[in-house]
């Protein structure tokens, strides 16, 4: 007799709780892990495969249509009509050809495409928020590729307008990938291995040359201290100088945020386990606190370090004095939706984006905000301060990001009307603003999408410039090179993409391995030589040093 199948509501909801984690709901991953007592489970600490609930989903669709179409011992193939979840399938019959009248069960597609299959393409409310992957070992063993030559490919046919612009499908079939690494001298890409789940967050040491810290799902942190320079032997296996662990008995402790302050003193760690810590750059504890009731998703110091400022999904934000080590205020500036990201606009001025689709101009010394933002149709996901702190670019749910003039920041008077920049597909993850802007030039912005592209704008007409379309799956992560010349994308296709800025070309990319995302990138220069840090869903970090890539020195 064979073994009977087992299914409880326990395996099913952690099954969901896994896939609204995949989908970016992070709301309806807190109330279901609450109300079904995940923390009690058995399971919870299993490690669910990304899209797992789909793939069993998509298999059962497989049997029932095999069951439909089994004619006595054979599988008939003339139906065209389509099978779905929720409603019933009635056979529409074609006209049988001559030589194919019947096939065999495709065991193949009852396996998953795996390549072509990823987490539900809904809106996100944290960029780091939906990063979970597999496990497997043979990802561990996945080939590393770094091609230096661009790969054609056709541009959009109005990449200066705003409509919408029809995208292509990414493909479905696996990707072929060279076992060797091209355009790179030796060393140009190192693995640090020491994470045993992925890595959600990477910082360099904006002081320290080549110090950088990393944390991953497991709520570890290790300090690393990356060698640079021509003496450094390329093949040496790089170690975490420290390793803090033990943080928290809590399930759910993904670490979502690392941020140093101004002098590399002092590193704010954020949690899923509602605690904020403040570490020194050697590793002691400085300062913790639990004032936070649901998981923080943002930690950043004021530009003189004096503050701390928080976003969090108990829907406020929190001030905390850092020499004085204690709470300065709690804001609720959101209503009953939660705070998604905080930016400071100078040291005593913050602003904050919740799933309320406003953006909150917030004084340390006033009562209430200073200002409202409205116009986003979307949660927004994230907000970004220009060099001079005279402009605010902020990116949403709802496809658009917009540039907001905060000059007169501190005046009763309404603030302008935003520039709207519109063109995307699909929701938003991340917007950055180029940290060089020439004489006579617009600043720019670059913004990363669902919608697999990443694009380029002018921030003072609103034109999109370029359209990077190189990318087959999301793109989680973009951000310029220190100098402004180059700006670089990382996605859930695994690839990390340059491309220079003045040109608006493809200078290189590397490739993680199958189903390897980039969570976020950090590229940091001290002098005349600079570093990219990946965090990867391959339990790794990757470091590059774009001094060894040819192709990122020519331009």
């Amino acid at each position: 007799m064979p073994a009977p199948l087992v299914i409880t509501a326990d395996q099913v909801n952690c099954l969901i709780h896994a896939y609204f984690l995949d989908s970016g709901f992070q709301h309806s991953a807190f109330a279901i892990r609450m109300e079904g007592r995940l923390d009690q489970s058995p399971h919870v600490k299993k490690h669910i495969p990304r899209g797992e609930l789909i793939e069993l989903l998509s298999k059962a669709l497989l049997y029932s249509e095999v069951e439909a179409h089994w004619k006595g011992d054979e599988l008939s193939t003339n139906c065209s009509a389509p099978f779905s979840l929720l409603d019933p399938h009635a056979c529409s019959l074609q006209p049988l050809s001559s030589t194919n009248n019947v096939r065999e069960p495709n065991t193949s597609k009852v396996n998953g495409d795996t390549a072509g299959k990823r987490k539900a393409t809904t809106p996100s409310e944290d960029a780091r928020a939906e990063k979970r992957a597999r496990k497997e070992q043979d990802e561990k063993d996945a080939q590393i590729n770094v091609d230096g030559a661009p790969a054609p490919r056709p541009k959009p046919k109005d990449a200066k307008s705003d409509a919408p612009q029809a995208l292509p499908e990414p493909p479905a079939k696996r990707l072929k990938h060279k076992p060797s690494v091209v355009g790179a001298r030796p060393g140009a890409v190192r693995l640090l291995q020491a994470h045993k789940t992925e890595v959600f967050v990477v910082a360099w040491n904006p002081s320290t040359r080549g110090q950088l810290v990393s944390g991953s799902r497991d709520a570890v942190v290790h300090y690393w201290a990356v060698p640079n320079g021509p003496n450094s032997d390329p093949t040496a296996s790089i170690q975490p100088t420290l390793t803090l662990s033990n943080f928290t008995l809590t399930s759910q402790a993904d670490l979502t945020a690392l941020n140093w302050n101004h002098d590399g003193s002092l590193v704010a760690i954020g949690s899923y386990d509602s605690i904020l810590r403040i570490c020194t750059a050697g590793g002691e504890a400085y300062f913790k606190d639990s004032h936070h009731k649901g998981p923080i998703f943002a930690a950043k110091f004021s530009p003189s370090g004096q503050w701390i400022v928080t976003a969090s999904l108990d829907c406020t934000s929190c001030v905390w004095d850092v020499k004085q080590k204690r709470i300065h205020r709690q804001y609720r500036n959101h209503g009953d939706t939660c705070c998604l990201d905080v930016e400071w606009l100078d040291d005593s001025t913050f602003a904050s984006c919740g799933a309320d689709q406003l953006v909150r101009i917030v004084s340390l010394t006033a009562t209430g905000p200073l200002h409202t933002l409205e116009g986003h149709a979307g949660e927004i996901n994230s907000i970004k301060c220009n060099p001079s702190h005279t402009r605010l670019a902020s990116c949403a749910d709802d496809g658009t990001a917009r540039i907001w003039n905060i000059e007169n920041i501190h005046s009763e008077k309404a603030l302008p009307a935003p520039m709207v920049l519109s063109g995307h597909q699909q929701c938003l993850t991340s917007i950055e603003w180029c940290p060089v802007t020439g004489p006579g030039e617009h600043e720019l912005v670059a913004t990363a999408s669902f919608d697999a592209t990443a694009r380029l704008w002018d921030t003072v007409t609103g034109d999109c410039t370029r359209v990077f379309a190189d990318h087959t799956k999301h793109v989680y992560a973009v951000t310029f090179s220190p100098d402004g010349r180059h700006v670089v994308t990382g996605g859930g296709d695994g690839s990390l993409i340059v491309y220079e800025v003045k040109s608006k070309e493809k200078k290189w990319s590397w490739y993680t391995g199958e189903k390897s995302g980039i969570f976020e990138i950090d590229w940091q220069s001290w002098g005349d030589t600079s570093l990219i840090a990946l965090a990867l869903e391959r339990q790794m970090v990757a470091i590059v040093d774009p001094g060894k890539v040819p192709a990122l020195q020519s331009s």
